[in-house]
């Protein structure tokens, strides 16, 4: 899976621009604030009608513009060719379009164009909130699980329910037992689906980071968000009162987490921001084999500044992962003599110059 075409109109300070972009390797190099990562925001938007730049889109149109709009043709694993059509303005109006027809959901765009994303903010991945680390593992059981998102969908209705009734207190028992038992049955449901993950996960992603550094004694464990010895519906009776207390469900999948320590520590606390940088690549990466595993296709990969954090062994190591993913990759930097040489002489590789949002392409991989 790649994209083949990108068209980029009234996305930050980007201008009105077409990517031709290689099925594999692509740099995008420039000085700071020449518009790199806005592409790379582009391409998100594309795939998952959001920005990892910020919460809010308003600003992601350019100023002065209504309405931002991006258009990327994609192969399919199967080599058919697929249209994907996103615009937002600036009264909050979204509109994404798949092959001229409206889209359900952002899940569908997500499912079409699976992205993975490495940006100097990935080391929240180990130092954030649970709620990141569980948005890393869904979106794996996501696009390997089909019938994942169905399961949390009822989770989500569910859980609603019951955190409305502990607020207010208007259901009729009969209601809440109802409801209760909806959110135990997609709960468990949920919860053997991130284990079967999880189990696929752990040793792809420990083969993954041995080829990138040597951790002796980092381990990758799950919590699934209750007492693992006692099923839920045991522990929402236990805790009802202080549920009720507190106004929401403390216990359930909207709890779990990824657990990653170095010995008895949280691995957050004792690597460097080097070695955190090579524990997230390793693991987005071992994702994206398993993406390859249940899908036949890989995903596409987002590098925001590679080159940051990390030597030139390193550096080297982790391209020569990327190149072995036999996936499409979008790489910002801004020395791109850093990442020119090194790639296998039958890689396509391009590389586009941006400057003061202007992209130019300085080398085909046609060539």
């Amino acid at each position: 899976m790649s994209l083949t075409r990108i068209n980029f109109t009234a996305v930050r300070n980007l201008e009105p621009s077409t990517l031709l972009p290689s099925p594999r390797i692509n740099i995008l190099y420039g000085y700071n604030g020449s518009g790199k990562t806005s592409v790379l925001e582009g391409i998100h938007l594309l795939g998952l009608a959001r920005s990892f730049r910020s919460a809010r889109l308003l600003p992601v149109i350019q100023y002065e513009q209504q309405v931002c709009t991006l258009f990327g043709q994609v192969q399919l694993n199967d080599g058919r060719l697929s249209n994907l059509g996103v615009s937002r303005d600036r009264q909050g109006e979204f509109q994404i379009r798949i092959d001229g027809q409206n889209a359900r959901s952002a899940a569908q765009l997500a499912e079409t164009l699976p992205l993975q994303l490495i940006n100097p903010d990935s080391f929240r991945l180990l130092e954030g909130s649970p709620k990141i680390r569980r948005q890393f593992l869904d979106w794996g059981v996501f696009h390997v699980e089909q019938r994942f998102l169905p399961a949390w969908q009822r989770l989500q209705k569910a859980l609603k329910q019951r955190n409305s009734w502990l607020r207010r207190g208007t259901l009729d028992a009969v209601s809440q037992a109802a409801w209760d038992r909806e959110l135990c049955l997609a709960s468990d449901e949920i919860d053997s689906y991130r284990r079967s993950y999880i189990q696929q996960l752990k040793p792809v992603f420990e083969r993954t980071l041995s080829e990138l550094v040597d951790l002796q004694g980092l381990t990758l464990s799950y919590y699934r968000g209750w007492d693992k010895e006692r099923p839920l519906s045991e522990v929402l009776t236990s805790s009802l009162l202080r549920d009720q207390q507190i106004g929401h469900t403390q216990s359930g999948p909207q709890r779990a987490d990824l657990r990653l320590r170095l010995g008895a520590h949280n691995a957050a606390d004792i690597l460097s921001r080097g070695q955190q940088k090579l524990v997230v690549c390793a693991l987005r990466i071992a994702q994206g084999h398993l993406v390859d595993q249940a899908k036949r296709g890989q995903c596409i990969y987002l590098v925001d500044d590679l080159p940051s954090e990390l030597d030139e062994q390193h550096r080297r190591a982790l391209c020569r992962l990327l190149e072995d993913l036999n996936c499409q990759v979008f790489i910002t930097c801004v020395d791109h003599e850093l990442l020119s040489d090194g790639w296998q002489t039958d890689t396509p590789v391009s590389m586009f110059h941006v400057e003061h949002g202007r992209i130019t392409q300085t080398h085909d991989h046609r060539e």
